[in-house]
């Protein structure tokens, strides 16, 4: 296993669609060349302009597109590669079947990565035959403007896998976390259900509608989030005055292991949020895209801030 950040690899990304297209560009922009394949032909084909798009946006050279080469074949894309990270649905099922297509074709050194959003990597790659060289490589998306990067081995990993792919990615300007354990939705999902769980509680149970709980994370504590994490914040204000807010708030916070039935009600009734013009608030074509923009601008402003003069998002990394 060479060095990651020495030298050029060749990296397979594994899925062309909203994740798959911005991880192949950023390791395009940072000098390696990747291989891209999707089982949809047509959105395979949009890949290079879509990268292209991104690139111009962000001020970067758009020559590094040249070294995105769609295949339309997995065996073609996983063929001499070094690096595999798959971006596929998010779908056991799926996961497991291309995972056994990837180890079939791919080389015995890549390393294989998968990119889910929540399902244990133990599960996707229980059925290998080489499970050692496997992880999970957990992308925020739009993954070219949000910097982490969740690194999580399984039982089966071997160190120095973890070890490489830490490194890569370090390399790549992520700012890395070691996952210790493979356990369903890592870190950052974990958290973002929790506060979700609550929002919608406190919406189904008529504490407030929806806008109000949004109005309130942005206009209250999530402007700290940024520069103030959760314990970063117990220990500002005291752990003795965080234990006293949670011996009165913790028993009256939801605590139901299933998802909430407002929830379930919701998407059966066809409201499946800005694509469908009404989620758990109406949406015009216009007020989604402003929503849409805002949060790219914001984005792209954050990563800027971070490093005003890198190609990359960032260079922190917790992975000890």
């Amino acid at each position: 296993m060479s060095g990651a950040g020495k030298g050029v690899l060749t990296v397979a990304v594994v899925g062309a669609g909203l994740m798959g297209h911005g991880i192949a560009q950023v390791f395009a922009v940072h000098g390696h060349s990747v291989r891209i394949t999707d089982a949809a032909a047509g959105v395979l084909a949009t890949v290079r302009d879509r990268i292209a798009v991104n690139l111009i946006d962000l001020g970067e050279n758009p020559a590094a597109v040249e070294r995105v080469l769609p295949c339309a074949l997995l065996a073609d894309a996983v063929e001499g590669a070094d690096y595999v990270v798959e971006a596929a649905a998010e779908n056991l099922d799926a996961k497991q079947a291309l995972f056994a297509s990837i180890e079939a074709a791919a080389p015995s050194h890549a390393i294989l990565a998968s990119n889910t959003s929540v399902i244990p990597i133990t599960s996707i790659m229980s059925g290998l035959r080489d499970r050692s060289r496997c992880l999970g490589t957990h992308w925020w998306n739009p993954p070219h403007l949000v910097p982490l990067v969740e690194v999580i081995g399984t039982e089966w990993t071997r160190p120095e896998v973890v070890a490489w792919t830490l490194d890569l990615h370090r390399a790549l300007g992520k700012t890395v976390i070691h996952v210790k354990r493979d356990i369903p939705g890592f870190i950052g999902n974990r958290l973002q259900a929790a506060l979700w769980r609550e929002a919608i509680a406190l919406v189904e149970h008529g504490i407030c509608d929806a806008a109000d709980v949004d109005v309130v994370v942005k206009a209250s504590f999530g402007r700290r989030l940024a520069v103030l994490g959760p314990l970063e914040n117990a220990d500002l204000i005291g752990t003795d005055l965080t234990l006293a807010i949670h011996q009165t708030i913790m028993p009256a916070i939801d605590a139901r292991s299933d998802p909430s039935p407002y929830l379930s009600r919701i998407v059966a009734e066809g409201r499946l949020g800005m694509k469908a013009g009404q989620g758990f608030k109406n949406w015009t074509p216009d007020e989604a895209d402003s929503v849409r923009q805002a949060l790219t601008q914001h984005l792209k402003a954050a990563r800027e801030r971070d490093d005003p003069g890198d190609p990359g998002t960032g260079q922190t990394d917790r992975s000890g």
